[in-house]
């Protein structure tokens, strides 16, 4: 069911191919801010947790349960808003920026220390350190804040190396389209804030 394929060059299984695909669309959905995207943020998670546990990624695959979750928020935020009011794009104030930096550190102090111990991960340090970084982006982006797309940028480079050095080439490139995506998000978001200010 889940044997290995050849695909463009890369190596890959038709569960990380399936789980490519439904990220990509989630991440065109978000920069367009279609509430559908947080159904394929819920459907990539679930396969993408199954092919971290077998990358030995056992942050990413956390990571991923925290996503769904996270989902489900972020899709009640985007229909209902805040109070009455719609959920509109903005930007961090200093203060919001501290706090992310700040919870950001507290979760790869946090993350990587369990990893280091309580697992057999050979990259606790950079696992616990991006699957922090992703938990602050994705409040950031329920949230409709434009930080959220520097962030993505931010982990979504550093996701691609640790990838490639698990082997898991096809979610590497898809990291890769992730940061052109996060860019265009980023542009599009501000210049929505920009409007809207």
């Amino acid at each position: 069911m889940n044997d290995t394929l050849n695909l463009a060059g890369l190596t890959t299984t038709p569960l990380e191919l399936i789980s490519f695909l439904l990220a990509v669309t989630t991440v065109v959905l978000n920069i367009r801010q279609k509430h559908w995207a947080w159904l394929f943020s819920i459907a990539s998670s679930a396969t993408y947790a199954v092919v971290f546990f077998d990358a030995r990624l056992y942050g990413d695959m956390g990571l991923q349960f925290v996503f769904i979750g996270a989902s489900v928020w972020g899709w009640y935020q985007w229909l209902h808003g805040a109070g009455n009011a719609p959920l509109v794009v903005t930007r961090l104030r200093p203060r919001g920026w501290a706090w992310a930096l700040a919870g950001w550190l507290l979760g790869f102090l946090l993350l990587s220390s369990f990893l280091d111990h309580y697992t057999d991960t050979d990259v606790p340090h950079a696992d616990g350190f991006l699957t922090a970084g992703s938990l602050v982006g994705q409040l950031l982006l329920g949230r409709k804040k434009v930080e959220n797309w520097h962030v993505w940028i931010a982990v979504d480079i550093l996701y691609v190396g640790l990838y490639v050095y698990k082997g898991l080439n096809l979610t590497a490139v898809l990291y890769a389209v992730f940061v052109v995506l996060a860019w265009t998000g980023l542009r599009a978001w501000s210049n929505i804030a920009r409007r809207d200010a």
